[in-house]
């Protein structure tokens, strides 16, 4: 994926904020801890400098000190564990803080580039840096069945909107459990404001604190960058195109919301057989019906979805986003 030496630079520098945080958090721990529990300050010490000695025995090839000193560095942190658990603090506490323990905060692993470096990449290039504030407050945590009635039942399924969003939720739970496992991939449609962006964003959020890449679009935005790529030749749009394919997760929301022609129909059967032979994940949701989905997009493209899809159809009497807005007056 393409970046500026300013946009590079960019992401660094978060790393930088990121390290100088963890490292005030972790000082302010020990500052803490010490104040309670003197006695760790000085089992600190004696673990710093027994360290130091170790390596220069290593270095002397003095076998049977450095055994010693083993037993001894063993004991110290043993003792510093004891110390800690009986003040009521977990054992790790003054361990270095990371907010990406397989990178350290340095952004690449083994030479490479760390799974959060490439998330970052993609909220920098598709400026989605606004995704993370979204899902802190729509996620797993945060979703309520108090919208979804057991009164109200679906003629088609015999199943109540409750029912019908336990199930769904039941869905995307598996969905992430199985990630690893097998490409799966989730088409949720209904009506407006019965949940289908929510439910996407908790799964989103789900797989992105697990360390995955996710790329979210509305229909608009996606069908705005292959546009880019396919007629102006634009060079950023082309680059984005691989993301879009490659990304472990692609979030298509409102699909049906933008200007439908031929070539949206012909860019959207790309995007799901190409992620499909890719054997990787998609959620789409969408107002459309299944048979307006049909008639919008083409045969082909439904069928595609039906084979290697598992749709999620949710509804509600009341538009949740509509009744939310009104709980907050």
């Amino acid at each position: 994926m393409p970046l500026s030496n300013s946009q590079y630079d960019e992401i660094m520098r978060d790393y930088d904020r990121r390290q100088l945080s963890n490292r005030r958090l972790l000082d302010e721990r020990k500052s803490e801890v010490y104040r309670k529990i003197p006695r760790l300050q000085e089992i600190d010490a004696s673990v710093a400098s027994s360290s130091v000695r170790r390596a220069r025995l290593l270095l002397d090839g003095d076998a049977d000190s450095v055994n010693s000193l083993k037993k001894e560095l063993l004991l110290l942190r043993r003792e510093r564990e004891q110390l800690l658990a009986a003040e009521g603090y977990p054992i790790d506490y003054l361990d270095p803080v990371y907010t990406c323990p397989d990178c350290k905060d340095t952004g690449y692993q083994n030479g490479h580039k760390c799974h959060c470096f490439q998330q970052a990449i993609i909220n920098t290039v598709y400026a989605q840096s606004n995704i993370r504030q979204i899902l802190s407050k729509e996620n797993f945590d945060t979703f309520s069945y108090d919208y979804y009635s057991k009164d109200d039942v679906s003629s088609t399924t015999g199943l109540s909107s409750l029912a019908t969003a336990q199930n769904a939720v039941r869905e995307c739970r598996h969905f992430i459990d199985d990630f690893d496992c097998k490409p799966k991939n989730l088409l949720i449609y209904g009506k407006t404001g019965v949940g289908k962006t929510f439910l996407s964003n908790c799964t989103a959020k789900e797989l992105l604190d697990h360390g995955y890449s996710v790329i979210y679009f509305t229909a608009f935005q996606l069908f705005d960058i292959l546009s880019k790529g396919v007629f102006e030749k634009d060079a950023d749009a082309i680059a984005a195109h691989q993301n879009i394919f490659d990304c472990d997760l692609l979030v298509i929301d409102d699909l049906g919301t933008e200007l439908s022609n031929s070539f949206t129909t012909s860019q959207l059967f790309l995007c799901v057989n190409e992620r499909l032979l890719r054997q990787k994940s998609t959620i789409i949701s969408t107002n459309l019906s299944l048979s307006q989905i049909v008639d919008t997009y083409s045969e082909r493209t439904f069928s595609r979805i039906c084979d290697a899809y598992t749709l999620l159809n949710l509804f509600s009497k009341v538009d949740i986003r509509i009744q939310k807005r009104r709980n907050t007056k």
